[in-house]
């Protein structure tokens, strides 16, 4: 079961013991599913299951439920009851209500003994399904049996959705004791969109319907299929299905609650002050009733709905008289001058050329100052509501509302004003930009925009203003789908154009395209075509960032081991991007930071940028495929490999989808480093294998981009396929001696060809060039490349039986690896430790543990005491006593001390080769 394994294990686990499990959650989470899970379990295991499902309709009937379950009994155990309880079971299973004089006990012991008497035979498992619609007098006789005590052979699982009104639930209630609840909990993005996946929805699509579900799986189905075809930003109507849903969580709610919560769903940021300053004086308490019914979260002053699709079910339903009642106290309670103009001319469709002008003007006014997602709501609903004598304003705005959307990463905003001026009879310039902005939300899946793009050409005519943005993305669309020398001569006609059409921005672009194609293709003329787009005027807007010279120059500067330079020019795009926007730029932004960040070691860092890319591109619609890389290498260094070979996966498949070569074959090199380092040397060297033949189809290139080559080689050399992988090596090393390389690829070739000399039995070899790679990393300061080259050395030494030294240099890897929370890699090394070390030899032969090592190592990196402590979670009076252990182990007084002679160690170790 996709993300539940935990969660059913331990149900399996309580319920083994005896006693009962009661599980809640809103319709449609998962429940049913793990009642499913553990009904299978149990049956396997030759247990007697009993379902129970009632549903809505009965829960006015009485006895229905009971007469249900009872039915389902064997016919021995009834035959068995006492004839007072014969008697009563028969009124029972007719539902019959009991007569005047009856014996109420007689009544109330027909389960309980029917239960024992089954349990003789064998372990009962009672599973009871949407207990909220079991008719009242079934729950009363099914909560005295359980009372009763069954004993351990009689267990209850057991599911509701909401509690009663009065808090309690019923299904805690209908369990036998030691009774243990759970809450059900949403499906995690990965989880959910695997689960889409399977069901043949695309990547990209599927990666959306996390939000808009809150990882409801059943929203979250229903929701794909009614996706419509096209492309990716078209939202999905809503099934009846999903609306009634949604509807379920409210039909407890009072009407005045009801109706705060559509106040809250008509206000452009909710928050209990909005509800307050409009009008909405319980707010507090409607709030709290809704949360109890899944409605909504409450953070403080923010409000979330749950999901947010409940927003729109409740304003489609509300009557028009309701919504304009609610936009005009939102008006009268608004702060800002623009929200309130927003919800008065919300408050009537009709069109007005006085509204329209004013709600564009503020548009504009945000625009200004950077928040585009309300310019484009603004700019389109200036649009709506303006008249027909108003058709070329009209027009302006609708484009400018697209532009907006794209900015603010709102899709569906975007792609509906660009086909709305598409619809309209609109100039050509008109019509060009908005197909502008339709190719821009398809992403990385270019090769799909063939016929937008003629249309495009077709309408910018020889207008080089129109013509170079269009041949811009078509140079893009060719380097994406894997043909450099299209699109080097498409770069280069976009440069000409937009030199022709005196913009500078657009020149400056094609440029550092041009630049990455020829880096690409192994051109050392790159860096002078950078250089030419550096000296440009060009200004590109915050979203365009990253595709804007001082990104690729960034860019480059991490592929060249400049990591300090990297980063504080990406830091400084960052700040230009804003926090408030999530559109391409960011994203990209983010991605080089926590890439730049894994190459230096600061993997937690690393992992929580990967982690804002992924949410941001899913949050904007954009492809998957660059973000799962990107947490996929984040998760190799200081994450787990599981993680890292998931994203992986789901990478290739997103590029595949899309076309998209470039990140196809980035996304398989992390899926082969994930193979490899998880012992799955075969699926490792297939995925390398893989990428070397896309490579080679698009012409080659600069080995300092995707280092690959090394992986392989080891990869093959564990294989036993020594040959092939010296010839992988001999390549890498022809083009890095044609480009120049630095002492980094350098460095990673030495590394990679310690591993092949180990296998093939060279073990002198071996340690000479690991220690030479462990020397170059150390000079660049990449701890984690500096440590795997010290655990080559370690294994190296190990092959030649030199234990104490195998020892010392595994030892320092730890250390480093430790140091940079590191966690895959330092469990790999405290594996060869292990193996390793005689009985009772510590890391480093210095007779520290391994949480000492760690402190140790932070204390040699500068970190305080508290720092330590907030970094292992210890207090801080732990990691003093901790660190008075360590000085008294290895005759040190002093973290200077201390700090030198763990240096010392590590110098050592390279140096003994």
């Amino acid at each position: 079961m996709h993300g539940r394994d935990e969660l059913l294990a331990t149900i399996e686990s309580r319920l083994v013991m005896g006693g009962g499990v009661a599980l809640h959650g809103p319709a449609g989470i998962g429940k049913t599913a793990l009642l499913e899970a553990a009904a299978s379990a149990a049956a396997a295991r030759g247990e007697l299951v009993v379902w129970l499902r009632p549903v809505r309709s009965e829960r006015l009937i009485p006895y229905a439920g009971l007469a249900d379950l009872m039915g389902q009994l064997p016919p021995a155990a009834r035959s068995a009851l006492p004839r007072a309880q014969r008697t009563a079971l028969a009124a029972l299973r007719q539902g019959l209500a009991p007569r005047a004089g009856a014996a109420a006990l007689a009544r109330r012991l027909v389960l309980p003994l029917l239960l024992a008497h089954c349990a003789r035979v064998r372990p009962v498992l009672i599973v009871l399904d949407d207990c909220q619609w079991l008719d009242a007098e079934s729950a009363e006789l099914i909560a005295f049996a359980m009372r009763r005590r069954p004993g351990p052979r009689v267990r209850v699982i057991a599911a509701q959705r909401h509690p009663d009104p009065a808090g309690r639930r019923r299904a805690v209630r209908l369990c036998p004791a030691p009774a243990v609840e759970f809450k059900v909990p949403p499906l995690t993005a990965d989880d959910l969109t695997e689960l889409l996946e399977e069901r043949g929805l695309p990547c990209r699509r599927a990666s959306r319907m996390h939000e808009a579900s809150a990882g409801n799986p059943f929203l979250a189905l229903a929701l794909g299929a009614a996706l419509p075809p096209g492309p990716s930003w078209r939202p999905s109507p809503l099934p009846e299905s999903v609306r009634e849903l949604l509807r379920d969580r409210l039909t407890a709610l009072p009407a005045e609650t009801v109706h705060t919560l559509l106040v809250a769903a008509l206000a452009a940021e909710p928050t209990v002050t909005v509800l307050l300053r409009a009008g909405r004086e319980d707010a507090v308490r409607d709030l709290r009733l809704a949360a109890a019914a899944g409605a909504v979260a409450v953070d403080g002053e923010q409000i979330r709905f749950t999901p947010p699709l409940l927003a729109t079910v409740i304003a489609e339903d509300a009557p028009a008289g309701d919504r304009t009642e609610a936009h005009t106290a939102l008006a009268a309670g608004a702060v800002d001058e623009i929200e309130a103009l927003r919800h008065r001319a919300l408050r009537s469709s009709v069109p007005d050329a006085a509204v329209a002008r004013s709600l564009a003007a503020a548009a504009q006014r945000c625009a200004t100052r950077g928040a585009a997602r309300t310019a484009a709501e603004l700019f389109l609903l200036a649009a709506d509501r303006c008249p027909h004598t108003c058709t070329a304003h009209r027009l302006d705005w609708l484009v400018a509302a697209a532009r907006s959307g794209l900015s603010a990463g709102a899709a569906v905003l975007a792609g509906r004003a660009a086909e709305a001026v598409l619809a309209a009879d609109a100039p050509a310039g008109h019509r060009v930009r908005a197909r502008l902005v339709l190719i821009d939300l398809a992403g990385q899946g270019l090769a799909e925009m063939g016929e937008m793009f003629a249309a495009a050409l077709d309408e910018a005519g020889d207008d080089p203003a129109l013509l170079a943005p269009v041949l811009l993305r078509v140079t893009w669309a060719s380097l994406i789908t894997g043909d450099p020398d299209r699109a080097a001569d498409e770069a280069a006609r976009t440069a000409l154009a937009a030199r022709r059409a005196g913009d500078p921005t657009t020149e400056a672009m094609a440029l550092s395209v041009l630049a990455q194609i020829e880096r690409l293709r192994g051109d050392p003329g790159w860096s002078d075509t950078l250089t030419e787009a550096l000296v440009l005027p060009a200004t590109p807007a915050p979203d365009w960032l990253h595709y804007g010279p001082r990104y690729v120059a960034a860019r480059f500067a991490m592929m060249d081991d400049r990591l300090d330079e990297a980063r504080a020019a990406l830091l400084s795009l960052l700040a230009v991007a804003g926090p408030d926007r999530i559109g391409e730029a960011r994203v990209c932004v983010l991605r080089s930071l926590s890439e730049v960040a894994t190459r230096a070691g600061r993997c937690r860092e690393a992992l929580d940028y990967a982690h804002q890319a992924v949410r941001a591109a899913q949050r904007a619609g954009l492809s998957p495929g660059p973000t799962a890389y990107t947490a996929a290498i984040a998760e190799l260094a200081g994450g787990s490999l599981p993680a890292a070979a998931g994203f992986a996966r789901r990478g290739v498949r997103a590029s595949e989808q899309e076309g998209d070569t470039l990140y196809l074959r980035r996304n398989l090199h992390a899926l082969g480093q994930a193979e490899l380092r998880a012992g799955r040397a075969r699926e490792g060297v297939a995925a390398l294998r893989r990428l070397r033949g896309l490579e080679a189809g698009a012409g080659g290139g600069d080995p300092m981009i995707v280092r690959w080559h090394g992986d392989l080689a080891g990869g093959l050399a564990a294989l036993g396929e020594h040959a092939e992988a010296a010839a992988t090596l001999a390549v890498a090393r022809a083009a890095a001696e044609r480009l120049g390389a630095n002492p980094g690829l350098l460095g990673y070739l030495d590394r990679a060809a310690a591993v092949v000399l180990s296998e093939s039995g060279q073990a002198d070899s071996a340690v000479r060039l690991s220690a030479s790679a462990a020397q170059h990393f150390e000079q660049l300061h990449q701890p984690i490349e500096q440590a795997h080259a010290l655990l080559v050395q370690g294994s190296a030494e190990r092959r030649r039986r030199r234990y104490a030294a195998a020892r010392l240099a595994i030892g320092a890897a730890l250390a480093i690896f430790l140091a940079a929370d590191a966690k895959p890699w330092a469990e790999q090394t405290e594996r060869a430790l292990a193996g390793t070390s005689a009985a009772g030899t510590t890391p480093f032969d210095l007779g520290l543990t391994s949480t000492e090592l760690r402190i140790a190592a932070l204390v040699r990196d500068g970190a305080s005491n508290r720092e330590i402590a907030g970094r292992l979670y210890l207090s801080v009076k732990t990691v003093e006593a901790t660190l008075t252990r360590i000085y008294r182990k290895i005759g040190v007084r002093s973290r200077t001390q201390l700090s030198s002679r763990l240096a010392t160690v590590v110098s050592e170790v390279t140096r003994s080769a």
